[in-house]
C-alpha cells in the first residue's frame, strides 16, 4: 500500500527536500573553491547547465499559455537574473570559501527576516501585530537571528565523536571572517530582493518555467561577461571532466533550474516569506552531515544554535500555516446569502443561503447556472403595535 500525502503536506515536503540539495551544493561547492576554481567561472557554467536542463520543459509544457513578452518584463527578467546568479551567488561563493559552509549557511538565515521586511513593505505580506499568528512569525523570524548569531560568535568547546575527545580548536582568522560576513549579508540582502521581486514578476508573467529560463540564461550571458572582465585569462573557462564539471552541474541542475522552479511554484501559492523560511534548515542539515558524513567536528554553540534555529522555523512555519488556514476558511466561507419572505404572519423577511439557480438555454438545451455576488443583506422584520398608534420598523444589516 502506497503512502498518500495531503495536499497541504506537498508544499512543506518539496522545500524540505530542496534544502537538502542546497546543502549537498554547499558542501560539493567548497570542495572545488577550496582547489582553485574561479567562482566566477563556478557561476557561469552553473547557470548555463541551468538553462539547459530547464529550457526543454518551459518549451514544452508553457508553449500554449506563455504571456506576451514586453519591456517591463524583460527588465525584470534583466535585474532578476543581477540579483540572484551575479551578485547573490558571487559573494556567496566568496564568503563561503573564506570560512565554511556552516558559519556561510549560518549567516545566511537573516534572509527570512530581510524578506519579511521587503514583503511587508511591498505589501505582499499582510502584517496584523495584534493577532496572535503574527506575533509568532515575527518572534519566529527573531528567534532564527539568534539562532544563526549564536552559531557566528559563540563556539565553545569543540566537540569530535569521531576522536572521542572534548578540546578547544584554534580560532579562524578574524580579517576572513570578518570579510566573508560582509559579502554574506549583501548576498543575503540581494537574495531576499530576488524573491520579492520574483513574486511580483510572477503576477504579471504567470509562466514560471519560462521565467526561471530566461532568468538562468540572462545570469549565464551576464556571469560569462563579468568573467571576461574579472579574469584576464580567458582559459579559465576551460574546465575537464572532473569535480569541477561535477559541481557545476549540481548545483546549476539542483540548486537553480529545480530551485527555481519549486521557488516560483511555492511562491504564487504561499508568497516569499514562506519559501524562505526554510532557509535556516540549510545549516542544520550541513551540520548534521558535516559531522556524520564527513566526520567534521562541531562546536557546542553550533548545537544550541541549530536546536534554537529549530524552534525559530517551526514558529515562522506555524504562523503561514494559520495564515493559509485563515484565508480558506475566508473563501469557503464567502457564502452568498439573500433576503426572502417568511412564512409567518409578523411580516417577517428571513435570511436564507442563497442557492444557484440553474436554467437551461432553449436553443443550444444546456443548462447554465447563474450566480449573483451580493455583499451586503438585509433583514427587515415588520411589528405591528397593539394599540395600532403606529408601526415600529426595525433593520438589521447584516454584512457577508
Amino acid at each position: 500500500m502506497g503512502i498518500r500525502m495531503s495536499e497541504s503536506a506537498k508544499p512543506y515536503f518539496a522545500m524540505v527536500c530542496l534544502q537538502f540539495g542546497y546543502a549537498g551544493m554547499n558542501l560539493v561547492t567548497k570542495t572545488v573553491l577550496d582547489r582553485g576554481m574561479s567562482h566566477y567561472v563556478l557561476v557561469t557554467y552553473r547557470n548555463a547547465f541551468a538553462t539547459a536542463a530547464i529550457a526543454p520543459f518551459a518549451f514544452l509544457s508553457e508553449r500554449k499559455v506563455r504571456s506576451k513578452m514586453t519591456f517591463t518584463i524583460f527588465m525584470h527578467i534583466f535585474v532578476l537574473a543581477l540579483l540572484g546568479p551575479v551578485i547573490d551567488q558571487n559573494l556567496y561563493y566568496i564568503g563561503l570559501k573564506l570560512t565554511s559552509p556552516t558559519f556561510s549557511t549560518a549567516v545566511s538565515n537573516i534572509m527570512p527576516a530581510i524578506t519579511f521586511i521587503l514583503a511587508t513593505l511591498f505589501r505582499m505580506e499582510k502584517v496584523e501585530m495584534r493577532k496572535v499568528r503574527c506575533q509568532v512569525k515575527v518572534v519566529g523570524i527573531l528567534v532564527t537571528m539568534v539562532g544563526s548569531v549564536l552559531m557566528i560568535f559563540y563556539k565553545g568547546p569543540f566537540i569530535n565523536l569521531f576522536r572521542s575527545q572534548l578540546t578547544t580548536a584554534s580560532s579562524p582568522l578574524v580579517g576572513d571572517y570578518l570579510k566573508a560576513t560582509i559579502f554574506l549579508l549583501i548576498a543575503s540582502l540581494s537574495w531576499a530582493s530576488f524573491f520579492s521581486l520574483q513574486a511580483s514578476t510572477l503576477k504579471k508573467y504567470s509562466a514560471h518555467l519560462s521565467l526561471s529560463t530566461m532568468v538562468c540564461f540572462m545570469g549565464t550571458l551576464q556571469s560569462l561577461a563579468l568573467t571576461f572582465v574579472m579574469e584576464h585569462n580567458p582559459s579559465a573557462l576551460n574546465i575537464g571532466f572532473d569535480m569541477n564539471l561535477l559541481a557545476s552541474a549540481y548545483a546549476g541542475i539542483m540548486s537553480s533550474s529545480i530551485a527555481y522552479y519549486i521557488q516560483g511554484l511555492m511562491m504564487q501559492r504561499k508568497g516569499p516569506v514562506f519559501v524562505t523560511a526554510f532557509n535556516p534548515l540549510i545549516v542544520v542539515i550541513v551540520s548534521i552531515m558535516s559531522f556524520f558524513v564527513l566526520g567534521h567536528g562541531i562546536y557546542l554553540g553550533g548545537v544550541i544554535g541549530v536546536i534554537i534555529l529549530m524552534v525559530g522555523v517551526y514558529a515562522v512555519l506555524w504562523g503561514k500555516h494559520v495564515d493559509n488556514e485563515g484565508e480558506a476558511v475566508c473563501c469557503d466561507g464567502n457564502t452568498t446569502l439573500e433576503v426572502i419572505p417568511c412564512c409567518s404572519g409578523n411580516n417577517g423577511l428571513a435570511l436564507m443561503p442563497k442557492i444557484d439557480e440553474a436554467h437551461e438555454d432553449i436553443e443550444t438545451g444546456k443548462v447554465k447556472v447563474e450566480e449573483k455576488e451580493s455583499s451586503v443583506v438585509a433583514v427587515i422584520f415588520a411589528c405591528e403595535n397593539v394599540d395600532k398608534s403606529s408601526t415600529v420598523l426595525s433593520r438589521w444589516l447584516f454584512f457577508v
